[in-house]
């Protein structure tokens, strides 16, 4: 794989084709515990990321073994005036949404920790793959905050409304299985093969019509808390931009000639 950094603490790997990309924490004496540098780090990735055509589906991994994050940089934020707080709360931001708004599948791959924003930044992935020594939670109540990260919105939506406010006002953190079982994550990885099973999915993924793959993200994230009839809206749209494309085109094409379709992206 390429590898280009983003600041010291953030990477982004690609594989030789380009369409499988990783997105690295990988700020391991701090557990990747994001502080206001590394948000900017991962803000900036993700707008690299964002404008790369070649790019079909992402997946956000960390290189410490015993966790993926441990949320806000806590250290850090010890030391900060309220104006300090302010100032940090649009690189924050712009890091959690930069994820969000990823215009491709994306993927996290989670093992040990992922507390806080950091189980945040992996809510804010499409799928989440973890191992059996994941825990995650979202503790902030506890310190006197809430999840600010998009965590009381991406939460309730993946698991309901009830089941997500007893997870957050409780703060407390749940381990892998029970995470699977309650939809927290959505596949269990043997121990240590979460990062190269999320890669696999990848890549599975990365096969598919790349406007495609777009086209129905927008439209699954356009469309969610919408009525029924306002969500079939978005998605016809959706489908008019990619019912008249070449990817369309060469679909039908390849699978009438029983081959490999070649997509060319647009």
């Amino acid at each position: 794989m390429g590898e280009e950094r983003f600041g010291e603490w953030v990477a982004v790997r690609r594989e030789p084709d380009g369409h499988v990309a990783e997105l690295v924490l990988d700020r391991p004496k701090a557990m990747n515990a994001v502080s206001t540098e590394m948000a900017r780090n991962i803000g900036d990735a993700c707008a690299a990321l964002a404008a790369d055509r070649r790019v079909r589906a992402v997946v956000l991994s960390s290189t410490h073994e015993r966790a993926f994050c441990v949320g806000a940089d806590l250290k850090e934020r010890n030391s900060f005036s309220d104006a300090d707080l302010s100032r940090q709360r649009p690189y924050a931001r712009a890091a959690y949404t930069g994820v969000l708004e990823l215009p491709v599948p994306t993927i996290a791959a989670v093992h040990g920790f992922a507390l806080g924003g950091g189980f945040e930044l992996a809510l804010s992935c499409d799928l989440i793959v973890a191992d059996p020594t994941a825990v995650v939670g979202l503790p902030e109540v506890s310190v006197g905050v809430i999840p600010g990260g998009g965590g009381t919105q991406l939460l309730p939506r993946r698991v309901g409304a009830a089941r997500a406010a007893e997870l957050i006002f409780t703060a407390r953190r749940v381990e892998a299985q029970e995470a699977r079982e309650l939809g927290l994550v959505d596949r269990l990885a043997a121990r240590g093969e979460d990062r190269a099973e999320a890669l696999e999915l990848a890549r599975r993924i990365a096969a598919n019509s790349p406007v495609g793959l777009r086209a129905a993200k927008r439209a699954l994230r356009t469309g969610w808390g919408m009525d029924l009839r306002a969500g079939l809206e978005v998605e016809d749209a959706a489908w008019r931009s990619v019912a008249f494309s070449g990817d369309r085109a060469e679909g039908v094409a390849a699978f009438n000639e029983k081959r490999a379709p070649r997509w060319p992206g647009e």
